[in-house]
């Protein structure tokens, strides 16, 4: 009895959308969040639907083995989608007008004085032409391949009466160039044009050699299953497979087209017979944009109250006197908390090993990494400064694979060891050792984390890590380590909770004490906050426990197929979720154990994906001053009054408001909270 993981993301996205409709969001943040929600949404077809549409082309009886109808999944997905589409275009001009009251205007080919006109066909030639490969469309060219999510306009040229011709031609527009065109200001006025206007406007000029009367560009788009297909030859290397899948994603079969829906009926009809759509293909009729993705980096223009108030990250209260990372963990434990504080100190953790002549080794696990890495260049460093350096790199970071080849590559010329993953595995931890050389000791330097090893994203998701010296999770971060390069060995681990060894058990375990504990009307509560809870067997351990009457909160930020709030199977079970400024990432969980409190955190969600198929590495956290810690950040969700939303049944996401007249708004109190440590 649990709620379909498909239909649940897809509320999940609603709650991106309702942020963007949020009036107390300031307005550009607002295009911002269409913009996630669109990037979303085209992951979503890429993976999600691709995947119930293979799943949907299986014969009745391989169905039957499913317990779902993935033809039924997919009406539904088509319905939601369609429903989030007209909330779409209803917030977004609502924007447009606030914009416009702010002096803020976007305009088209048709809005343009002579001057602005002069400015944008100087932008043209320069910067937009140059980029641009019309095809045209004859009985003697067959139908190119098109590109996923590439944005494209057909468009259709029309000649004299006496000719009695007509042309179709196809024209990408180019991605490598900005989306948007900032105007030159007219008085106090600003403009700002998308690059797709910018070409109407010169779509004479691009086919002036065919001299048409007239021509018409209609914009569409096509999303293509993005899944990787990995074949068992063994005479490939795991690079050349990942490579040669990649190149076979740009053809996947489509899952989604968005067309202009003033686009003429036989021009329609003529891109769906050349692309081969079925009438069950999703097809969308939009309006003249697409791939609102990029409205994420809509210009930074206006007043200060269109954004957010930057929130600078605060200094960490162990390290404002300025000491050396590894001499601070040395002599205690550190959690960071990103973006609230720098992950810079993780660079710098990197650098000092560096060029430390008594640090011999340093090893590291990279998922996602950025495309312009400060981490990357710490490792080569510390190679060129004698230390062995061994990355665990995995390929199968989705989205992510070229960029990781790319930087295998470059790490191997550079002299570091590159292991990539292991069988069968994702490798999803976050982890870092550090090897140092003290007397006769070998003193060995531990971060585990939840979050990647990325720069970029470590400005938007909240995330944690601990750095510790602690032999106890230290010597089996080793072991951890040890099973990359040996992984027919299986080791051990009394404090680390690793995937895919005891993970499964050590949650059930603990979910199964709670329950013991309220049976015997001791205090039992659990609290988890997570991305994702999917798992069916540790959801049915979270009913068991609801129904023994454990006290559960859980926070979700995304997926949760659990149902809340059932008489007689979930009555003791509270969900929400939040949505705001920065993207909840961090996995934190606790188990109040009869009052030894316990706390933990994780690069782990609760999916099968997570717990059986991947290597993920959950920690205790033993220091107490970290517990406390960790206890008001989850204090701080769950009084969240603001931009929590309850979960429930009816993916209804009614904001978690409470009777306080005081809001409460968990992320700026966050802020306030390590800030006010900094000044203590």
């Amino acid at each position: 009895m649990n709620i379909n993981r498909e239909l649940s993301w897809l509320s999940f996205n609603d709650r991106v959308l309702q942020e963007a409709g949020d009036r107390n969001v300031p307005a550009i943040e607002r295009l911002r969040f269409l913009g996630i929600f669109s990037n979303n949404l085209d992951e979503f077809f890429r993976v999600r639907v691709a995947t119930q549409r293979r799943l949907s082309l299986l014969s009745k009886k391989q169905q039957s083995l499913l317990l779902f109808d993935p033809q039924e999944t997919l009406n539904q997905i088509q319905y939601i989608v369609m429903k989030h589409h007209k909330k779409f275009g209803k917030i977004y001009r609502e924007i447009v007008n606030l914009l416009e009251k702010e002096n803020i205007h976007i305009v088209n080919e048709r809005k343009l004085d002579e001057r602005q006109g002069e400015f944008v066909t100087n932008y043209f030639r320069e910067v937009v032409r140059p980029s641009l490969v019309p095809i045209i469309l004859t009985r003697n060219v067959n139908f190119p391949e098109l590109k996923d999510n590439r944005l494209y306009f057909a468009v259709e040229l029309f000649y004299s009466k006496a000719t009695n011709q007509e042309g179709i031609s196809l024209l990408e527009i180019p991605n490598n160039i900005n989306r948007f065109l900032v105007l030159p200001q007219r008085e106090n006025k600003k403009f700002v044009m998308l690059v797709d206007d910018v070409i109407r406007y010169n779509l004479r000029e691009i086919y002036s050699i065919f001299n048409p009367s007239s021509l018409k560009a209609y914009n569409f788009k096509i999303t293509r299953d993005a899944e990787l297909d990995l074949d068992d030859d063994i005479s490939q290397s795991w690079m050349d497979k990942m490579s040669a899948s990649l190149q076979r994603r740009k053809k996947g079969d489509p899952v989604r087209f968005v067309y202009d829906k003033e686009m003429p009926e036989n021009l329609l009809a003529f891109l769906k017979k050349s692309l081969k759509l079925s009438t069950s293909e999703n097809i969308i009729r939009s309006g003249r944009y697409h791939n609102f993705k990029d409205f994420i980096n809509f210009p930074d223009i206006g007043a200060k109250n269109l954004r957010y108030r930057k929130l600078t990250p605060v200094e960490h209260p162990y390290f404002v006197e300025k000491d050396r990372i590894m001499d601070v963990v040395r002599k205690r434990d550190v959690l960071l908390n990103y973006p609230y504080q720098s992950f810079n100190y993780i660079i710098d953790l990197l650098r000092e090993a560096a060029i430390d002549t008594t640090v011999k080794e340093i090893k590291i696990n990279l998922y996602r990494v950025a495309s312009k890495s400060r981490i990357i260049n710490a490792l080569i460093n510390a190679v060129r400064n004698g230390k062995q350096v061994t990355v665990i790199l995995e390929l199968q970071a989705r989205f992510d694979e070229k960029n990781n080849i790319i930087w295998s590559n470059t790490l191997q010329e550079s002299g570091v060891k590159v292991i990539f993953g292991v069988p069968g595995l994702k490798v999803h931890s976050k982890l870092i050792l550090i090897s140092q050389k003290r007397g006769n000791k070998m003193l060995h330097y531990a971060h585990i984390g939840t979050g990647n090893f990325h720069e970029g994203t470590a400005t938007v998701y909240t995330d944690c890590a601990l750095l510790t010296c602690d032999e106890r999770i230290t010597k089996e971060v080793v072991k951890v380590f040890q099973f990359f390069d040996t992984n027919y060995y299986r080791r051990i681990y009394r404090h680390l909770i690793v995937s895919p060894f005891n993970v499964r058990r050590r949650f059930s375990s603990l979910v199964n004490q709670e329950a013991i504990n309220a049976r015997e009307n001791k205090p039992a509560k659990i609290i988890l906050k997570l991305n994702n809870l999917v798992d069916e067997q540790l959801i049915k351990r979270l009913y068991d426990a609801s129904q023994a009457g454990v006290e559960i909160i859980l926070i979700i930020r995304g997926i949760c197929s659990l149902m809340p709030g059932i008489k007689g199977l979930s009555d003791n079970i509270k969900v929400i979720s939040i949505v705001d400024r920065f993207l909840e990432h961090a996995r934190i969980l606790y188990f109040h154990s009869n009052g030894e409190e316990l706390y933990f955190i994780s690069s782990a969600d609760w999916m099968i994906r997570n717990i059986d198929k991947r290597v993920e590495v959950t920690t205790p956290i033993y220091d107490p001053k970290l517990k406390t810690v960790l206890k008001s950040l989850l204090e701080f969700q769950i009084s969240d009054n603001v931009k929590a939303r309850k979960i429930d049944v009816g993916a209804s996401n009614k904001y978690a408001s409470s009777d306080k007249k005081t809001k409460f708004q968990s992320q700026l109190e966050t802020y306030k909270f390590f800030k006010q440590q900094c000044s203590e």
